[in-house]
């Protein structure tokens, strides 16, 4: 098991004078502690160490281990939708839409590893979590995926067999799937690379 104390030798994230970047790098410090130590085998103490900050001052911005882990998901998924909402704001082609989320899924995760650990495997431990997560933002991702799905049937350029619902959920888990096997992998390649691949596949899945 990853003991808590090797949080130790994570390099301590610089430490900003604003309020609001305080709260970042305390994100950012217990992103990179939970992907190293593990969510469970993780202490406030060591994300405090690795921020720069006293263990008190973590204490002013979340009221706990488990509020961090929250916010760290609240804090990623509100950016990428804003991000996929801004790229596909506009596009009429829903092909064209899908291929961009799934560009911006990848690259996103494939830029920030321990986001990526955190994610992938840390967040997968507690049915607590993942049955809030899912009443969340996650729901609204999804909204955002079948949207597209929905307005492909519409214009016949998808298939009307299918249920949008399961059609979004099987992007949904291609895209998963993907960025938890670069996790796993001992291979370092480009994860947002393989975005193309995975939204040909399935748009000429669905395609009539």
């Amino acid at each position: 098991m990853r003991a808590s104390s090797s949080a130790r030798r994570l390099s301590v994230v610089r430490q900003p004078a604003q309020a609001s970047d305080k709260r970042d790098v305390i994100l950012r410090a217990a992103t990179k502690v939970f992907a190293q130590n593990g969510f469970f085998n993780s202490q406030v103490a060591d994300v405090a160490r690795v921020a720069g900050v006293a263990a008190g001052t973590v204490y002013l911005y979340f009221k706990s281990k488990d509020d961090l882990l929250v916010s760290i998901f609240e804090r990623s998924m509100r950016a990428v939708l804003a991000e996929c909402r801004g790229a596909t704001d506009g596009i009429g082609d829903p092909a064209e839409r899908l291929r961009r989320v799934a560009r911006l899924h990848l690259e996103r995760l494939g830029r920030d590893r321990d986001l990526a650990v955190v994610f992938q495997v840390e967040l997968r431990h507690s049915v607590k979590f993942m049955e809030r997560f899912s009443e969340t933002f996650l729901q609204d991702y999804f909204k955002l995926i079948r949207q597209a799905i929905a307005d492909g049937q519409h214009s016949g350029a998808f298939r009307k067999d299918i249920s949008a619902t399961t059609a979004t959920k099987m992007f949904f888990g291609a895209l998963d799937e993907m960025a938890t096997n670069w996790v796993l992998s001992r291979r370092r390649y480009d994860l947002g690379a393989e975005a193309g691949a995975v939204a040909d596949l399935f748009i000429n899945g669905v395609k009539r």
